[in-house]
């Protein structure tokens, strides 16, 4: 049972409780960062709109409220008790659909789980997995993740402690339902690694024209191989993730630069202001100055939190 605050009140949710607790006690409204390393606090006390951004590998738990988070078409709702798990670099779009809403995210160090993949290998799937995953939270995890939260109380444990924390809480995630996933996140010629290496490409060079079979080459596959398996990381095809980075950046832009609407399609990449200005509208709601407009008169408009 959840009661109307947001709080889980059943005697095996206490550990939520708890580090909810923790997260009131250290964070503030949006994100916050934390003495611990890899560790941010997220809370919003009210409902969202939707708000593009991009998710960088991590594990999130949801101690309060719910989130819906777009990934091209697909849609994820995740609420008190379930974590979600990001293996690359994703373009997506998220909400927050019920507050108050607080969450925790550990980064996924690819070189810290190598080391754990080493000292107790098993075979890891050859397919890329989905880069997005939504699954309910186990009692030891929760717990690992509980034992990391509390030494922000503690901030003189955190240099000893805190990577023994992490460790346990990458285990139990290397253990679990996503366990797949995480492998392939620290092994570097899994199918995921070779598709995060155009990844970054594509991130390093949105604005330049881009080719799949450049994109193939890097990730060290045919052009076919590469497009199934950058569908299935990141349910969408190279072009949509592109074109998803470019319009997020010229948000950016527009909410810095304001007035000059074709120099920041042009900057990002688009040769055709009116291209530009419909591909910004289907994905914001608005044309780019009348977005960008409203963003600055009303800046939590473009608040967003994990």
């Amino acid at each position: 049972m959840i009661h109307a605050n947001g709080w889980a009140h059943v005697a095996d949710m206490d550990p939520l409780i708890e580090i909810g607790a923790l997260l009131k006690r250290h964070g503030g409204e949006g994100t916050c960062e934390t003495p611990v390393p890899g560790l941010s606090l997220y809370r919003a006390s009210t409902p969202t709109e939707p708000v593009p951004l991009v998710y960088q590998p991590l594990m999130c738990l949801i101690v309060a409220g719910a989130k819906h988070t777009a990934l091209g078409d697909r849609l994820f709702r995740y609420d008190v008790g379930k974590f979600l798990t990001v293996s690359v670099d994703l373009p997506v779009c998220g909400q927050v659909v019920e507050a108050p809403y607080a969450a925790l995210s550990v980064a996924l160090d690819p070189v810290k789980i190598a080391r754990l993949i080493l000292e107790a290998p098993a075979p890891a799937s050859p397919a890329a997995s989905a880069g997005l995953q939504v699954n309910a939270a186990g009692p030891d995890l929760v717990d690992a993740i509980l034992r990391l939260v509390r030494l922000l109380d503690r901030p003189a444990d955190i240099p000893v402690l805190a990577p023994m924390l992490e460790r346990e809480v990458l285990w139990r995630l290397l253990q679990g339902p996503t366990g797949g996933t995480i492998r392939q996140i620290g092994l570097a010629e899994s199918r995921l690694s070779q598709i995060n290496r155009a990844i970054r490409w594509l991130h390093a060079n949105f604005a330049a024209p881009m080719q799949v079979e450049t994109l193939a080459r890097l990730a060290g596959m045919s052009p076919a191989s590469f497009h199934r398996h950058f569908r299935a990381v990141t349910a969408m095809s190279p072009l949509q993730y592109q074109k998803q980075l470019r319009l997020q950046a010229a948000r950016t832009l527009l909410l810095s630069q304001p007035g000059d609407v074709a120099g920041a399609g042009f900057t990002v990449g688009y040769d055709s202001a009116s291209q530009f200005s419909r591909e910004y509208a289907r994905l914001f709601g608005a044309p780019p100055g009348r977005d960008a407009a409203r963003l600055r008169a009303s800046p939590q408009a473009a608040f967003a939190v994990a």
